[in-house]
């Protein structure tokens, strides 16, 4: 405790929140404005944006839901790393932060982007299971440990899309399927990835887009090879 100023011993740390803002109504490009926010250290960068939004302008847009990142959607830039805002926690910032929509994405407005590029190269994918043969009548799908083991960690992906703002070829290929797709595509799209590692780094559910998409590239390579060895393909 501050024995000669107790009172400020006990006040809650003032932190300034430096949001990029985007209000198309009004501005054609993107400006800084910045809050002063009374944090308490358990609070997470979300909850400073829900007491600007409460409190001191309710202007601002930005998507959350659960708190628990388990929705994925409050993902955003947070002093230049993709990072979801429920699990960037006060006490581990310093008092100034800069807040911005995630990177190489359509900013629709303020810190929401546009989400197509996710939801399209999903769809371009199937990212769902296929079975190759119905099963029998009145009887379920089965699936043996091993079989499951094979894709539950790709599962647990919640499409946040962190990884397509750290994703250098995201930023430079308007058609690059982007990692959280590609992890489950068995497309030729696995070749423009060129194994930065970004993607895994930033995945709060411990995914490995990354690693995923090198095991498709080494699958498609076998399976050129065996086509073109005789009696290989068969």
């Amino acid at each position: 405790m501050n024995a000669m100023n107790p009172d400020k011993a006990n006040s809650p740390r003032i932190v300034t929140i430096d949001v990029l803002r985007y209000r198309p109504e009004q501005e054609s490009t993107p400006t800084w404005q910045s809050y002063e926010v009374p944090c308490c250290e358990e609070w997470t960068v979300l909850d400073a944006l829900n007491h600007i939004k409460d409190h001191l302008d309710g202007s601002l847009s930005y998507r959350w839901s659960c708190h628990m990142a388990v929705c994925g959607s409050c993902g955003m830039m947070i002093n230049g790393n993709p990072t979801l805002s429920c699990k960037a926690f006060m006490r581990d910032l310093p008092d100034q932060i800069k807040v911005e929509p995630l990177a190489n994405l359509g900013v629709i407005r303020d810190l929401v982007v546009q989400q197509n590029r996710l939801v399209d190269g999903m769809a371009a994918v199937k990212s769902w299971l296929i079975p190759r043969e119905l099963p029998p009548r009145d009887d379920q799908y089965r699936q043996t440990p091993a079989q499951l083991a094979k894709y539950r960690p790709l599962s647990m992906c919640i499409n946040c899309m962190l990884c397509y703002a750290a994703c250098p070829q995201v930023a430079l290929n308007e058609g690059y399927l982007g990692p959280a797709a590609l992890a489950l595509a068995q497309d030729d799209g696995v070749w423009e990835c060129t194994f930065i590692g970004e993607c895994s780094e930033v995945c709060p559910k411990h995914v490995d887009p990354a690693g995923a998409i090198q095991q498709m590239k080494l699958a498609s390579s076998l399976q050129w090879l065996a086509r073109r060895i005789p009696g290989g393909g068969s």
